[in-house]
This record gives structure tokens, C-alpha cells and sequence, in this order.
């Protein structure tokens, strides 16, 4: 009789939401304005920008993964910091989960944020979220954060670790099919002409 595998130690996690941290965390990646080259639709205010930048992080993910085999639990938090390119506003590169039908939910912390969410299909959704405020994403939903707000917007999220991350999906398509744009003082959501649709 074999003896049963030993489990993964328990993780005891704090977050600081005012600085975007989460103690304890055991992954983080950072991606900056360079990185995020044919993300936003207008190049010529993406140069522009690229030559006012710092080099600082525009966002980033911290994470805890303590186990990987199935029915694993990655949680973290996603960062992002404020800005506009052109009349677009900052955001993450935005995702479709390897396994496609796993969900994702994400808890507002701070900021003033939206999640834009479109099904491979053409159905779109703009899901304003801010603290207090729970985004539950199903499988089959492409998904990213879009801070509209003036300060930064942190969110913590949780999906099974099996579930991956397709990346490729969205600049294969040519952008998500929709944008989220500034209005006057506020946001709206307009058609991207450069969408072709989402690969089968």
C-alpha cells in the first residue's frame, strides 16, 4: 500500500492594496509601457508615449501558487496604474484561458476600473469594478482591466491553476472587439475596426 502524498502547506497571504503588494506571494511579473507594443490602437500616441516613459511597471501581477496538480488554486493581485493612450485607457493585455472553460473571479480593492469581457463568438460585456465590487468571468470569456480612474486599480483574483493563460489570442484577432475610450469625464465602450474575430 502506497502512503498517500503529502499536501501542500497551507498559505497565509496579506495584502497591502495601497501599495499593490501581497505578502507571501510566491510569483510576480511586471510588464511595462515597452512590453505593450500593438496593445493600444493608436501607434503614433503609443511612440509618443514611449518617449515620456520612466521605465516603471504599468502593471503588475502578484501571485500564490503552492501546488500545481489538479484542483490547484492560483490567487493574486493584478495592478494597474492610471494613464491613457491616446483615448484609450491603460490596461493589461487581457487573456482567454488555455483551458477555455475555466472561470475566473476578481475582487475590486481599490480604484475605479472595468473589465472588458467578450466571448469568442461576438458577444461583449463592459463590467464596471471598484471596491467591494465581485466580477465573476465563465469560461469562454476573453478578459481584461481597464483602469478609467484616476488613482490605481488593484484587484484580487482567483482561478485554477490548470487553467492557463492564452495571451495570443487577442493580438491574433487584432485587438478585442471592443475598446473602452474616454467621454467626455467618463468611459464609454466603441466597435474596434482592427478586430478580424477570435480563432476557432
Amino acid at each position: 500500500m502506497c502512503a498517500a502524498a503529502r499536501p501542500a502547506e497551507p498559505a497565509r497571504l496579506s495584502v497591502d492594496a495601497a501599495r499593490g503588494l501581497l505578502d507571501g506571494r510566491s510569483e510576480r511579473y511586471e510588464k511595462r509601457l515597452g512590453d505593450l507594443a500593438g496593445v493600444y490602437r493608436d501607434g503614433a500616441a503609443f511612440v509618443e508615449a514611449l518617449g515620456r516613459d520612466t521605465g516603471e511597471p504599468v502593471y503588475w501581477v502578484e501571485s500564490s501558487t503552492p501546488e500545481t496538480g489538479r484542483g490547484a488554486l492560483t490567487i493574486g493581485l493584478s495592478v494597474l496604474r492610471p494613464g491613457r493612450i491616446g483615448d484609450e485607457f491603460a490596461m493589461t493585455r487581457g487573456h482567454l484561458h488555455a483551458q477555455s472553460e475555466f472561470a475566473e473571479l476578481y475582487y475590486g480593492l481599490s480604484g475605479s476600473g472595468v473589465m472588458l469581457l467578450e466571448s469568442v463568438d461576438g458577444e461583449s460585456r463592459a463590467l464596471p469594478i471598484g471596491p467591494g465590487v465581485v466580477v465573476h468571468v465563465p469560461g469562454g470569456w476573453v478578459h481584461r482591466s481597464v483602469n478609467v480612474g484616476d488613482d490605481t486599480l488593484v484587484t484580487l483574483f482567483a482561478y485554477a491553476t490548470e487553467a492557463g493563460q492564452d495571451y495570443g489570442l487577442i493580438s491574433d484577432a487584432g485587438g478585442m472587439q471592443q475598446l473602452v475610450v474616454a467621454d467626455g469625464s467618463g468611459w464609454t465602450t466603441r466597435a474596434n475596426p482592427d478586430h478580424g474575430g477570435y480563432r476557432a
